[in-house]
């Protein structure tokens, strides 16, 4: 069996949907399955058309030329003709079996019209949906004139694909409700590698001093700022807690879009000095700066994105059996049960947030059962094993005089 995955970007470059990627290709050769790998012109300036990348082979498309490509609609026309360009080559070099699309839209619609042409099934996967993603980044709003065009494009690409699979029940519900029928639609959920993950070590005594954190209580979120994490609304909790746990300290690790605005937030609360913003940290050094957390917080707020989409944060924190609070948008809620493998706050309210966080900082005696059952979630529910498996089906399906 020959599978061709199309994506948005792969590692070397850090995000959940790389690591995602690279699981999946990783479980899938473990099965036996031969699987290719290109990614779109979102991968950024390569230093070669093929790449090897922590033992898997990555295809890269070449940026499209010209300062027309950044103009919207152009740009994503551009980046789409560039990847079933290099798609089409692919195919007569590589000969798949399968032709495996990952979201966003961008990438499906090149591999559906490649597909056809060459009479190749198509899988699309749909981690989140473009439109959405979008509306969180600040480059178009929910109901406006570009708003409506994605969603048509995805609800076309959802319709003409041979297949669907999705990361979690609220996509899959959304994908049905589009007129996809729900036979042709598969939940292939986000997991991790238990056997990667153990639980903490002792903090690091240097790096916790540096920091500032010595005899403090430490709350943390590690990861990427954008704005649907809600870390504006911990800033806003955060106040709250200071006033019921003094030596309390907020812990924020990472960087990208939301870093200033939270910087100018935390000074214009009078909080800056019980902040402690790393910036972005090597990913082979993340596991001490979680070691210095006692309680990790994913305050997402309540929108379509993250009512939909189950994020991968609270499954790695499960696997580490670390104890972590989390609002109760739909994405969360498919994976916590409140108060048995996690705790749930109500999304968007700070009040709530800052006296769940007290609570729990108080309620230690809790924390050995959270963190035992966490991981026995984890262990029985979302590995990538048994996520992975769930690909076979479809696969003989669709190719059933594959070898």
């Amino acid at each position: 069996m020959k599978i061709l995955h199309i994506l948005d970007h792969s590692i070397p470059l850090h995000s959940g949907y790389t690591f995602r990627t690279a699981a999946i290709l990783r479980e899938q050769r473990r099965l036996g399955w031969e699987t290719f790998h290109l990614t779109s012109p979102k991968q950024g300036r390569t230093a070669a058309l093929r790449e090897e990348v922590d033992g898997l082979v990555f295809y890269r498309t070449p940026l499209p030329a010209g300062h027309w490509t950044r103009l919207p609609l152009l740009g994503e026309i551009g980046q789409m003709r560039a990847t079933e360009a290099r798609l089409e080559m692919l195919i007569a070099q590589l000969r798949p079996d399968i032709l495996h699309a990952h979201s966003p839209v961008l990438d499906a619609i090149p591999a559906l019209r490649v597909g056809r042409r060459h009479h190749l099934p198509v899988v699309y996967e749909v981690r989140a949906f473009w439109e959405d993603a979008a509306v969180d980044h600040g480059t178009t709003r929910e109901g406006s004139v570009r708003y409506q065009l994605t969603h048509a494009l995805e609800t076309w690409a959802l319709r003409h694909a041979d297949h669907v699979t999705c990361i979690c029940e609220g996509l899959r519900a959304d994908i049905v409700g589009r007129g996809v029928p729900a036979a042709g639609v598969t939940v292939i959920p986000n997991a991790v590698d238990a056997e990667a993950f153990s639980p903490g070590s002792a903090p690091d005594a240097a790096l916790r001093r540096r920091l500032g954190l010595d005899d403090a209580e430490v709350i943390g979120f590690i990861g990427s700022f954008y704005a649907y994490e809600g870390l504006d609304l911990l800033l806003d909790a955060f106040p709250r807690v200071l006033a019921q746990r003094p030596s309390a300290r907020l812990l924020l690790v990472g960087g990208g879009f939301q870093e200033e605005a939270l910087r100018v937030q935390a000074k214009a609360l009078g909080i800056a000095d019980k902040v402690v913003f790393t910036g972005r940290v090597p990913h082979d050094e993340v596991h001490r700066y979680y070691d210095l957390v006692d309680v990790l917080a994913y305050p997402r707020h309540a929108m379509r994105l993250t009512e939909l989409v189950t994020p991968l944060k609270p499954l790695e924190a499960m696997a580490q059996q670390r104890i972590f609070v989390a609002s109760d948008v739909g994405g969360h809620k498919e994976l916590v049960r409140d108060g048995v493998n996690g705790v749930l706050f109500p999304a968007g309210d700070a009040a709530a947030l800052a006296a769940t966080l007290s609570r729990l900082l108080a309620e230690r005696s809790r924390w050995p059962a959270l963190r035992a059952a966490g991981r026995a979630f984890v262990e029985r529910e979302r590995t990538w094993q048994s996520s992975v498996a769930r690909y076979a089906a479809i696969y003989r399906t669709l190719a059933p005089t594959a070898a």
